[in-house]
């Protein structure tokens, strides 16, 4: 008898359990964009939290602030949140992320002629104003320009890219110094972004000029600092002429982009191509053992690079080992949910790898 009401009692719960499973079972799966939303979500809080300076509308450079100088970030640092934020606000709308980054560049404008932003906040001292630093803020700007047709970030684009052409000389050729009144070294890191520059110029504005500029830096950096492998060194050096030859990711990134960027506005399919060059080799020299460099922001600008010839040709093998070595750095994460390893957890690294996750969660599906 015993046995008898033990399994009734089973019987009559199994319509429940049915339902629960059949309940469990039609729950839409977690999707791959969704995943790097949440990660998103966590690395904008953790941010917030730690790299917010109170009131100031400032960031801190590190989550323990041990500048011994600086009482707050580097304009650098802020540069790559800038694109991080804006990708955030294309991946979730409405929620504009990138104005508190924006109020916060604003107080490193210099008013200084040629007028742009320097390297450090304007109130708390007189400081040194570079070339990249600018241009990435500009890259940025007219992104968002053409998500968001705010004047202001035209013309702030309009005032770096005249502030960054008087950075363009004659000696070894052609090219952009690095940092203004500093006439010992043109980089990549100050050409690609120009070529970007001024491309995105053109593509808003329609004016050749743009373009000339464009064609001209372009040419000069493929002649002078372009491997024979495709990928790009780091810098000539003036008045020596010796090249550096480090490659980075993002020197890398930015001519890739430059070039997917070309075959968009003129179809010649040699820029395509190049683009495709300029990925494999990229591809096959920095992916090591299923691991990028740790240069989390460097490898940010490499996957904008990416994702623009990926827009043209579909090819998954650009995106796919970002895929790998992201999913590696999310699983190592601390406690506080602090990405890279090393005492100072700096702001450049949870911005490079905000930007990456907010990339993917646009690409995956």
């Amino acid at each position: 008898m015993t046995k008898i009401r033990k399994q009734t009692k089973f019987t009559s719960a199994l319509p429940f359990v049915f339902m629960l499973l059949f309940a469990v079972s039609s729950l839409p799966a977690m999707t791959q964009s969704t995943k790097y939303q949440e990660r998103v979500d966590v690395l904008v809080d953790n941010i917030d939290q730690h790299f917010k300076a109170g009131i100031t509308g400032l960031y801190y450079e590190t989550a323990d602030r041990v500048q011994k100088d600086n009482p707050h970030s580097w304009l650098w640092p802020l540069c790559a949140l800038l694109q991080a934020s804006h990708e955030v606000d294309v991946v979730m709308p409405g929620k504009k992320h990138m104005e508190p980054v924006v109020k916060a560049i604003d107080q490193y404008y210099s008013p200084v002629v040629p007028v742009a932003y320097q390297d450090y906040v304007t109130a708390e001292r007189k400081s040194s104003r570079f070339y990249d630093d600018n241009q990435w803020i500009a890259i940025t700007y007219l992104d968002a320009y053409q998500r968001n047709p705010d004047p202001k970030y035209l013309q702030a684009s309009v005032m770096i890219h005249d502030f960054m052409m008087t950075g363009l000389d004659t000696v070894a050729g052609g090219g952009l110094y690095w940092k203004e009144g500093e006439l010992d070294s043109k980089n990549t890191c100050s050409n690609g972004p120009a070529i970007l520059i001024a491309l995105q110029l053109y593509k808003v504005t329609k004016e050749k000029k743009y373009l000339e500029t464009a064609m001209s830096v372009y040419n000069w950096t493929n002649k002078t600092l372009q491997a024979p492998n495709g990928l790009f060194y780091d810098a000539i050096k003036i008045p020596s002429l010796k090249i550096d030859q480090t490659f980075f990711t993002y020197n890398a990134g930015s001519m890739m982009q430059a070039n997917a960027l070309l075959y968009n506005i003129t179809k010649d399919k040699k820029y395509l191509l190049e683009a495709q060059r300029i990925a494999t080799a990229a591809k096959t020299h920095f992916f090591k053992n299923n691991r990028l460099p740790k240069d989390y922001w460097f490898n940010a600008v490499l996957l904008r690079g990416c994702q623009e010839l990926y827009s043209i040709d579909k090819n998954w093998g650009w995106i796919d080992f970002f895929v790998t070595d992201a999913d590696a750095i999310w699983a190592q994460r601390d406690a506080q949910n602090f990405l890279k390893d090393g005492q100072h957890k700096a702001l450049i690294d949870q911005a490079g790898m905000l930007e990456i996750y907010a990339r993917l969660a646009q690409l995956v599906k």
